[in-house]
């Protein structure tokens, strides 16, 4: 069904008194049809909207109907869904919907190094977790979607080239879709790019982990598969195991591996540069503000 589908304006007339009718025009909404449903904006929790100033494409309308387009990207704890919500008769907007899976689904296998020094209120939730019984891994999933948009909303205020998060709603994130005509962009691994297209990218990429070790955080799973290009500029996604380098025990580990993934990646592709000067510049900005 498209969206336009699920609305109609018919007329009919009423009684006023025994004998009289008089027209009378109405809007009849019906309910959203297959692979629709009303727009989540008005019923997530307080705290669960993206940060302010909201972009001019961000719908806020209680009246949007949410449509799926259909799937993005499958991964092992998440999958990524294209939306577009919409206002009758009015704006529309492509959103991208991360949704991390199901307890009997989900696999969330390397998240113990990435949790550490991170804490939840009870201390019930966090042996919980621990034990990965299945209201552990329940909470597991609300913990990683929560720390995804906390990431996202704070590296967006800073500037750094992320998605903008539009709301949490549980397990799902809706978020700035990155792309064109329903057509993502590309991840940088699948970019048939000139040198010098490479070398900007490499700066732009630099740049954005500089950012990140200013706030005194790593990436932690940084590669050439989750960084998006899209229109000569380099947009980071997969945010959820975002390191703090100081509170985590393995935070330089992590920075480290990033900065190595990074280089080996760009080397490849005659890009050479070196991961130890890379480490030294980002632990530098880290460490630099204590």
């Amino acid at each position: 069904m498209s969206f336009n589908d699920a609305f109609a304006q018919p007329s009919t007339h009423i009684s006023a008194v025994p004998g009289q009718t008089f027209p009378f025009e109405y809007r009849s909404v019906a309910e959203p049809g297959q692979g629709q449903r009303w727009s989540t904006w008005p019923s997530v929790v307080k705290g669960s909207h993206g940060p302010l100033p909201r972009p001019e494409w961000v719908i806020t309308s209680h009246a949007a109907i949410d449509t799926e387009l259909g799937v993005l990207k499958t991964g092992k704890e998440a999958d990524v869904h294209l939306i577009e919500r919409a206002v009758p008769g009015g704006q529309t907007s492509l959103l991208a919907a991360k949704r991390y899976r199901d307890r009997e689904h989900r696999n969330f296998h390397r998240d113990a190094g990435y949790l550490e020094g991170r804490t939840v209120r009870r201390s019930r939730d966090q042996r919980a977790m621990a034990s990965r019984s299945r209201y552990g891994l329940q909470m597991l999933a609300g913990q990683w979607a929560a720390a995804e948009f906390a990431a996202l909303a704070d590296l967006y205020q800073r500037g750094v080239p992320v998605p903008y998060p539009v709301q949490l709603d549980g397990t799902e994130i809706l978020m700035e879709f990155i792309g064109a005509d329903r057509v993502a962009a590309p991840r940088l691994a699948e970019v048939r790019a000139s040198r010098p297209e490479l070398a900007e990218y490499f700066t732009q990429l630099s740049q954005a982990m500089e950012e990140l070790a200013a706030n005194g955080q790593a990436h932690g799973d940084l590669s050439a598969y989750n960084v998006l290009v899209h229109n000569g500029r380099i947009v980071m996604i997969d945010l959820p195991q975002v390191v703090d380098i100081v509170t985590n025990p393995n935070g330089m580990q992590f920075l480290q591996r990033d900065c190595a993934n990074v280089c080996a990646w760009f080397a490849g592709r005659g890009i050479e540069r070196d991961p130890d000067e890379l480490l030294s510049i980002l632990a530098g900005r880290a460490f630099g503000q204590f």
